[in-house]
């Protein structure tokens, strides 16, 4: 440190390599394979054959794209939910035509959350569960909600906004 950089420099610029070594480390399923952009339901089949619309954003935010289709309404188990990774977005259906959206993000450590089963959406970096109904916490560590996403039922369709 004698060419004049301080340890607070130091830190700053460590951190900042770190944090730019795990973008996307939410993008694996831990044991550094790439994982689908649909989760299977609680029954182990994929609850959605839906994929990204061309104009889907390639950061894969859930803020993406308002009006991009994600699902059909069928494609949406009653009691469960789908977890969209490209989009960073899970729909659940916490009862029969009622469907929910929240962020697919971990409010604990901001992994991406894996499975919705038995009425939780399940993170698998810490175990932290969420309700399926509102995104509470039902199993911590986390202590925050899942945020609630905005998108629009019409007909059959389910899309971002």
């Amino acid at each position: 440190m004698t060419d004049g950089s301080t340890r607070r420099t130091m830190l700053t610029t460590g951190t900042a390599a770190l944090a730019a070594t795990c973008v996307g480390c939410g993008n694996n399923n831990g044991n550094g394979s790439s994982t689908s952009s649909e989760t299977p339901t609680s029954s182990g089949t994929p609850a959605s054959t839906a994929s990204p619309t061309a104009g889907s954003s390639a950061s894969g935010s859930a803020s993406a794209a308002t009006g991009q289709a994600l699902a059909q309404t069928s494609d949406i188990p009653e009691g469960g939910g789908t977890i969209f990774k490209d989009q960073k977005i899970v729909v659940t259906q916490p009862a029969k035509g009622e469907f929910k959206a929240f962020s697919a993000i971990c409010t604990h450590e901001g992994c991406t959350v894996s499975q919705v089963a038995d009425g939780t959406i399940d993170c698998p970096c810490h175990g932290s569960k969420f309700h399926i109904a509102d995104g509470s916490v039902a199993h911590g560590p986390a202590t925050r909600p899942l945020p609630a996403e905005s998108i629009t039922v019409s007909g059959n369709s389910i899309t971002m906004g």
